[in-house]
């Protein structure tokens, strides 16, 4: 496992952030003890505010079993989110909760709150005579802490399950997915266009394939560019970041000068393929994700999601959008070519993100009037290079209502922003004639509803 990847699978573990947590009340438990049995300061305190041993103990033992009721009652209320999460929304939002920084110091504020509060218990004894203070005050203080963390994790959990923070949390999550991923491939590109005569034929190429079944999770894109360089090599992608790959799937064809011997290990270990898809380099996973949410309020009948999630979609889409505009090409030092990328162009994003909406919509004409907006409203603020991807897809979209009849004002919504689309890309003359289309649909719809003279 790659140290990026070991990084990330750490973030969407709940162990790791409580762990630190431990850590430190461990520390500060020995450092309470250091001030009342080393330093003893009670010597340089009022007297008010110190305890005896005996009722040190007995406080101490309350704010134990106050402390672990908290914490039960939390487990409690993620288990409930996580299930809610799970069964409305969709498996895939767990690792997103689970990772969340806010969940994971809530948790570790509660591990390391009883840890405390426990390792005090342990060492104060049941002297009379002997007078407390450090103790007390900072263990009443850790459990009114983990009181208030209580109701803030409440509060942040409800707040979290709301539609638009957890559409807007993913949209972000995977936004800085790619921001990554380009700032880890910009140095290696460079703005001049490579002939495809100028590149060597396949015939020539030599293969290196997958020694195990799974997705291609994460690619070690600086490695491999510097390992090629260092053997005079020119590689190729045959499959992106979050394939699903069978054992013997060619990953990488490379050409070389064949004066050097070539290690096809050193290749295959700059490639990390697991069982499950991550999000590390992978934006179509994203924006599945985000399709998932929709698909899923269409069977809780919950259009608000549907939309929202439809909106923050776009939003990815723009972004991934301009992205895509990078080269395939990466280059060394030298400005020589080493790395070709398999990369989709836009019309295959939008198809990710938006078909299967389109598809479970069951020509819903509220859902499918929300995706042409969205395409038009996107057309405003892309490139000239995506129009016509932008209006292909809202063409084939107005054709899926083949056999279905609209009511006039769904067709003349529709029909509003498509206009616009239009107008915006170029295809006029095309328009009129899904404006006739979708007439027809309204036509069939009145003349069934008309009643019968007999």
């Amino acid at each position: 496992m790659s140290r990026r990847q070991r990084k990330s699978e750490l973030k969407s573990t709940l162990w790791f952030m409580p762990f630190w947590y431990i850590v430190g009340a461990v520390g500060l438990s020995a450092f309470t003890f250091y001030l009342d049995y080393v330093v003893d300061v009670s010597l340089y305190l009022p007297a008010a505010i110190g305890f005896s041993g005996q009722t040190l103990q007995v406080l101490l033992s309350a704010l134990v079993g106050g402390v672990l009721t908290l914490s039960a009652f939390t487990i409690n209320s993620l288990l409930v989110a996580l299930t809610t999460f799970s069964g409305q929304f969709s498996s895939k939002m767990l690792v997103n909760f689970v990772s969340d920084r806010a969940t994971q110091h809530v948790l570790g504020i509660f591990n390391g709150s009883f840890i405390y509060v426990l390792l005090n218990f342990l060492y104060v004894t049941h002297e009379e005579e002997e007078f407390i203070v450090a103790t007390p005050v900072l263990s009443i203080l850790t459990a009114i802490t983990a009181a208030v963390t209580f109701i803030y994790f409440i509060n942040h959990t409800t707040t979290w399950m709301q539609v638009h923070n957890i559409s807007f949390n993913m949209n972000a999550k995977s936004k800085s997915v790619q921001a990554s991923l380009e700032k880890e491939l910009k140095p290696y590109q460079l703005d001049k266009e490579v002939e495809k005569d100028s590149l060597p034929p396949d015939s020539d190429g030599k293969v290196i394939t997958a020694d195990q079944s799974g997705y291609l999770q994460v690619a070690d894109f600086s490695r491999l560019v510097k390992q090629a360089s260092r053997d005079d090599i020119l590689l190729r992608f045959e499959v992106r970041i979050g394939d699903f790959l069978v054992e013997g799937t060619p990953l990488i064809t490379y050409w070389d000068n064949g004066q050097t011997t070539i290690n096809p290990e050193r290749y295959s270990k700059s490639m990390e393929i697991g069982v499950k898809q991550t999000e590390i380099q992978d934006l179509e996973y994203g924006l599945i994700k985000l399709a998932e949410v929709a698909i899923k309020a269409f069977g809780h009948n919950d259009p608000l999601t549907v939309t929202n999630t439809i909106h923050q979609i776009a939003d990815l889409l723009k972004s991934i959008g301009q992205s895509t505009n990078l080269s395939s090409f990466l280059y060394d030092e030298e400005q020589e070519l080493r790395v070709i990328l398999n990369q989709k162009d836009f019309r295959y994003y939008l198809h990710k993100g938006f078909a299967s909406i389109r598809e479970y919509a069951n020509q819903n004409s509220t859902v499918i009037t929300e995706l042409i907006t969205m395409v038009s409203m996107l057309s405003k603020t892309m490139d000239k290079e995506v129009h016509q991807d932008l209006w292909e897809f809202s063409r084939q979209t107005i054709l899926g209502f083949d056999n279905y009849s609209l009511y006039e004002n769904d067709c003349l919504f529709i029909l509003e922003q498509l206009s616009e689309l239009a107008k915006n890309t170029g295809n006029q003359n095309d328009y009129l004639f899904l404006l006739e289309y979708m007439l027809q649909r309204v036509s069939s719809k009145s003349a069934a509803e008309e009643p019968s003279s007999f």
